[in-house]
């Protein structure tokens, strides 16, 4: 079904730092069949989504603080606009599709492909869509399942989608290497050592000296 002219509006307006994600879907029973548009999603933008105007952590503690929370956020499923959903017209001997982001000028998929079961989208039954993204632009993969529609439910009606933003993981803060010398010593505890640590023996000596010869003066 097409979503009414006005709706898209509205829709688009609320998207308006957003990009389209064009999500394509293909039977596998059919892999000569060319993937068909199944939905148009509006990716919010990441910036946008963040907030624009952000203040100057006042230290370091809270700097690492935002950005534990920025990873976070990164992380949280965001609510995603559908500008458009077609529901797909399937062979009747079509038991598996395969859904993706469909670069339609290249004519390949832009993202991995999932499998979903054909009665996901069969009447009775809304979609939601799962976009996951690294980066701006980037996109991973799809996935949709069909969610059976509760009669006496008037929100949340027709087909949803969220977009999962797929971040680095945090890198494991390395000592530095130990350096051994070719006894098996530490180097750095041999050139840490003191002149005290190092010739305490030679100074020892000469103390022994000192007080050895040190009486008797003229006296045989």
């Amino acid at each position: 079904m097409r979503l009414p002219t006005l709706l898209l509006a509205l829709l688009a307006g609320a998207a308006t730092a957003s990009r389209v994600a064009p999500v394509f879907i293909q039977p596998l029973s059919s892999p000569e069949t060319p993937p068909t548009l199944l939905a148009e999603l509006a990716v919010p933008d990441q910036h946008h989504h963040h907030g624009e105007h952000t203040t100057a952590p006042a230290s370091a503690s809270a700097a690492a603080a935002a950005a534990a929370a920025a990873a976070a956020a990164d992380s949280t499923p965001v609510a995603a606009a559908v500008l458009s959903y077609e529901a797909p017209d399937l062979p009747a001997d079509a038991a598996l599709v395969r859904i993706g982001v469909y670069d339609a000028a290249a004519q390949r998929w832009a993202s991995a492909t999932s499998v979903a079961s054909a009665e996901n989208f069969g009447k009775g039954y809304a979609p939601h869509f799962v976009l996951s993204g690294e980066g701006e632009g980037e996109y991973l993969g799809v996935v949709c399942r069909g969610v059976a529609i509760d009669a006496g439910l008037t929100r949340e009606f027709g087909p949803q989608a969220v977009v999962v933003r797929v971040r680095e993981g945090a890198q494991p803060a390395l000592g530095k290497p130990v350096v051994l010398s070719a006894e098996g010593r530490n180097v750095e505890e041999v050139e840490g050592k003191s002149f005290l640590q190092k010739y305490w023996w030679a100074l020892a000596i000469g103390v022994f000296l000192l007080v050895s010869g040190g009486g008797g003066g003229d006296g045989k």
